[in-house]
């Protein structure tokens, strides 16, 4: 009781004031998690998969415009088949158990990867989802699946190179995966760890990060909530300094 009042308080809290537009998180610490219960590996991705929904649920309670989850990496398709095999398993379980709370929620799902490299059981899920959501207004929910932050810049500049246009900033902009979305305000790690892993690289050059020390397994609306309420109470100068940014905000 006394945390959901915690979560409410801080709620109203962050509500009264700017949110960011476009928050991403790196779901990091699933495997540590089932390890220090000494329990498969697999289970912290399931115990995982039920703070993707309570995050994504706060996420859309507070009216953020986007969120963008780091679900699976390129790299990630190395480690043990036994282990990929079931994370498939549970993306495909999630996009189907999902549904109705994206619709109903307004929210539109959008992926973002090496789409083409997952399962057929899973794309197609993931392609049914994204076209019955596509008109819906809420929040865009994001998944990134066998994502690679620096073929991401790539195949954009090749993109560019191939229709003629020129190699500058707005054309890669233009040709990321997540064109579309807001510019990144917010990149959250969760676990501890200090390092973003090849995940939104471009993105983030103006992005303010956090890294909380809970396993993403026990992240859920309260830690969602402060990190956010963290962003809101710094100050965010894109190059200028103190003054300038005083000044600004009094004109």
């Amino acid at each position: 009781m006394a945390e959901r009042t915690l979560a409410e308080t801080l709620r109203e809290k962050v509500r009264a004031r700017p949110l960011p537009r476009h928050v991403a998180i790196i779901m990091d610490g699933n495997g540590r998690w089932a390890e220090a219960r000494g329990l498969p590996r697999l289970a912290g991705h399931r115990e995982g998969s039920e703070s993707v929904r309570a995050v994504t649920r706060e996420a859309r309670r507070i009216a953020l415009e986007a969120l963008t989850l780091y679900a699976f990496s390129a790299q990630n398709w190395s480690r043990p088949p036994d282990e990929v095999q079931g994370l498939m398993e549970l993306l495909a379980e999630y996009l189907d158990s999902e549904r109705a709370e994206i619709m109903d929620n307004d929210i539109r799902l959008h992926a973002i990867g090496e789409l083409h490299r997952l399962p057929d059981f899973v794309n197609e899920r993931l392609e049914r989802m994204q076209r019955e959501s596509q008109r819906n207004r809420g929040m865009t929910l994001t998944l990134a699946l066998s994502y690679d932050a620096r073929e991401d810049v790539a195949q954009a500049a090749r993109r560019a190179a191939a229709e003629g246009a020129p190699i500058d900033q707005a054309a890669i902009d233009a040709r990321l995966w997540t064109a579309g979305l807001p510019e990144l305000d917010l990149l959250v790690r969760t676990s501890g760890e200090r390092r973003i892993s090849n995940f939104l690289l471009w993105q983030s050059a103006y992005a303010e990060f956090a890294f909380p020390e809970v396993l993403w397994p026990d992240f859920r609306e309260l830690e969602f909530l402060q990190v956010v309420s963290d962003f809101q109470s710094r100050e965010r100068r894109f190059g200028l300094t103190g003054a300038q940014v005083a000044a600004r905000d009094r004109a």
